[in-house]
């Protein structure tokens, strides 16, 4: 089948999917948004690519506007029409989108109905509960009302997908009951993080020497910083290592949240914090070797709508990773589940700072940490399986499509949830 995967971000996990779906003999486009600001994985052709795989990067030729609502909001909608077009050119069977925003997601869903695509929407997150919790919370009632509009746009896009795919169980609820839709065509494949590509590195490699960290005691965050994040905690972290010269927290971070961060260090004086750009995916695992805890954080309203994806790579890396998160997020879940670190409450800094401290000041326990999160990533993250997953769930769409053509009475009944 002829596949168009849509992964706005273009994250490492996302493309993986696209290799082992192509190297299966479906014919894969992988199409990512080349002005997006964030993390990346391996987004050019190698040797190792079968030749049914190919990645179209669609761009505006300008910046894109992150921190601006209203510009950004227009930039989205045009590149969402850009995705449609060149999905439309390509000519897809099926088309999966996923960590688009919900004005781009509504416009390639739009498209994949002109051209006779099937359309799955892959929900990376409740995007208008986090819309309407985070911007209800910054600006009131005109917050509200926006995010009243996005619960909308969203109830609207999930109604009009063939299938949906979601990261966690508890969207489902949400979907029901916040969202008042049928489960029927929900599918629960949850992320994964591309342990083949992020192969456990020590701690003295090549990365960590051309930065002087090989010999340092690392505290490691590493990823986006957006609404969902509150980078007082990091300042916070930073301020309580200022003390010990052998220890340095690294933020590998872009955007105004980490240029705050890195001012405020530096205007405080604080000479042990490393505030780095996005580094080249090829040096991820070093990156993440040079680390001997990691931090991720999440705010109190992410509740279950939001699962940071940096946790799966943490996981692969081998090391002990400290959460703050609200106690019933998935990956709050996971990391208590395989014993892999420390979970404390959302915007809890004292405890965040605390548990950071834990690990540092017992060598033998973040080890033990450290090996339940590479056991769990090796056990978890099966590319295979995880491939055949959302083979299944297209092959039905497929079927179910030229049923529906030679029979024009078919009944088009709810499917079953799949849970992982």
């Amino acid at each position: 089948m002829r596949i168009a995967i849509v992964d706005y971000s273009g994250h490492a996990f996302a493309v993986q999917l696209s290799r082992a779906l192509a190297a299966r003999g479906h014919e894969v486009r992988h199409f990512h948004y080349a002005d997006f600001q964030s993390p990346h994985g391996t987004l050019s052709r190698t040797a190792d690519d079968p030749p049914t795989f190919s990645i179209a990067p669609v761009s505006l030729g300008v910046p894109f506007h992150k921190h601006s609502f209203v510009r950004r909001r227009f930039q989205e909608v045009r590149i969402g029409r850009a995705f449609a077009a060149a999905i439309a050119a390509f000519g897809a069977d099926v088309v999966l989108a996923g960590n688009c925003p919900l004005d781009c997601v509504s416009q390639i869903g739009r498209g994949a109905r002109r051209s006779g695509s099937r359309f799955v929407f892959w929900q990376q997150d409740i995007y208008s509960s986090a819309i309407t919790r985070i911007l209800g919370r910054k600006f009131g009632l005109p917050g509200r009302l926006v995010g009243a509009h996005y619960r909308r746009v969203e109830r609207n896009a999930l109604r009009n997908s063939d299938a949906i795919v979601v990261i966690s169980r508890d969207f489902v609820d949400t979907i029901r009951d916040e969202l008042r839709l049928p489960a029927g065509r929900i599918h629960v494949i949850e992320n994964w993080a591309p342990i083949r590509e992020l192969p456990q590195r020590p701690k003295d490699n090549d990365w960590a020497r051309r930065h002087g960290l090989a010999d340092k005691t690392v505290v490691l965050y590493s990823g986006t910083i957006g609404l969902k994040h509150d980078p007082h905690q990091l300042l916070d972290l930073a301020l309580s290592l200022q003390g010990d010269a052998n220890t340095h927290l690294v933020v590998v971070s872009e955007g105004p949240y980490a240029d705050w961060l890195a001012s405020q260090c530096n205007q405080l004086g604080l000479a042990n914090v490393r505030v780095l750009p996005f580094q080249p995916f090829a040096d991820f695992p070093n990156v993440l070797g040079s680390a001997d805890v990691t931090v991720a954080i999440l705010e109190p309203d992410a509740g279950v709508f939001s699962v940071p994806s940096k946790i799966l790579s943490y996981l692969c890396a081998g090391r002990a990773i400290v959460l703050s998160a609200p106690t019933e997020n998935l990956a709050a879940r996971i990391v208590r589940g395989c014993n892999a670190g420390r979970v404390v409450d959302a915007g809890d800094r004292a405890a965040l700072v605390h548990a950071v401290r834990l690990f540092m000041d017992n060598p033998a326990l973040r080890a033990d940490a450290g090996r339940n999160a590479r056991r769990h990533a090796e056990a978890t993250f099966d590319i295979d399986m995880v491939a055949t997953r959302f083979e299944t769930v297209f092959h039905d769409l497929l079927t179910e499509q030229a049923s529906r053509t030679a029979s024009p009475l078919h009944d088009d009944t709810m499917r079953p949830i799949v849970r992982r």
